[in-house]
């Protein structure tokens, strides 16, 4: 009897959902958000004894697994990318990757086109987050603190020699944060110092706006198209520490003429970047 009583609590809730995912943009932003953040939990929480039973612990080529687990979570969410530039991703030996940061969405971005023996750099607080935070560590994932510049420097000093050492590919955010605001915030220098330190290569990759689809403020997630440009590679080999100001320059204009070109807007003068 209680169970037929629940069942019929159940059906004007199950009734309901559909009304409301036609009538009310904020229902679906909140849904998609709360679905995203729990499959992405659930997806972290297989993954994490495949990566134990298959590297033995934290290693770099558990991003493999992550990648392949995550790949098919945009169909959920009504997402598709177009990737142009792929080839200049085709590099041999280690370098490291810079890219616009918009929302936690960008990891799916990241999974389209994830080189093999490619890890992230991630704030600090990630590690915090759960079977996520986890399954970052295992996959070899560098955090750093970012209110601290003293252990900013020490982790990014380390992770030059370790992307010489391991031979592996480093993905930078140099915004610091995430950004919505239709451009790219000034540069930090940190991937900058990375890169000339390793001397490896700098490949800027470019997303496309996300305001055509996903706003957070106004509390809207549709369907959308995001275009994904990879740019030519930046050599560093012979640069010294001198040289990053400028190199941060001419990456953030390159960058930044691609996501105005990619989101439909006129070019504007470039902005300075962090120093």
């Amino acid at each position: 009897m209680a169970a037929s009583m629940d069942a019929l609590w159940m059906l004007p809730v199950l009734l309901l959902l559909p009304v409301l995912f036609w009538t009310s943009s904020t229902f679906v932003f909140y849904f998609k958000k709360c679905f995203y953040v729990a499959y992405m939990m659930l997806l972290a929480l297989i993954a994490i004894p495949i990566c134990i039973l298959k590297s033995g612990g934290r290693d770099i080529e558990n991003m493999r697994v992550i990648r392949f687990l995550v790949r098919h979570v945009k169909y959920f969410l009504g997402l598709r990318y177009e990737i142009s530039g792929w080839q200049h991703l085709q590099a041999e030996g280690p370098y490291v990757i810079i890219s616009n940061h918009q929302s936690s969405l960008d990891v799916l971005g990241m999974m389209e086109i994830l080189p093999d023996r490619c890890t992230m750099i991630a704030k600090k607080e990630l590690i915090w987050a759960g079977t996520v935070g986890m399954i970052c560590w295992l996959g070899g994932i560098v955090f750093i603190n970012r209110k601290k510049t003293s252990d900013a420097k020490t982790v990014m000093g380390d992770a030059a020699k370790t992307v010489l050492a391991d031979q592996i590919r480093l993905w930078v955010f140099p915004e610091g944060t995430r950004n919505q605001k239709g451009d790219l915030l000034p540069f930090k220098k940190g991937a900058f110092h990375l890169a000339i330190q390793a001397q490896v290569p700098i490949i800027p990759i470019v997303f496309s706006s996300y305001n055509n689809f996903y706003k957070r403020k106004e509390k809207e997630f549709n369907s959308g198209t995001i275009t994904l440009k990879v740019l030519p590679k930046i050599e560093t080999k012979g640069l010294t520490g001198e040289d990053v100001t400028s190199l941060s320059e001419q990456s953030y204009g390159s960058m930044r003429s691609a996501f105005l070109e990619l989101s439909g807007q006129p070019p504007q003068s470039n902005g300075p970047s962090n120093h």
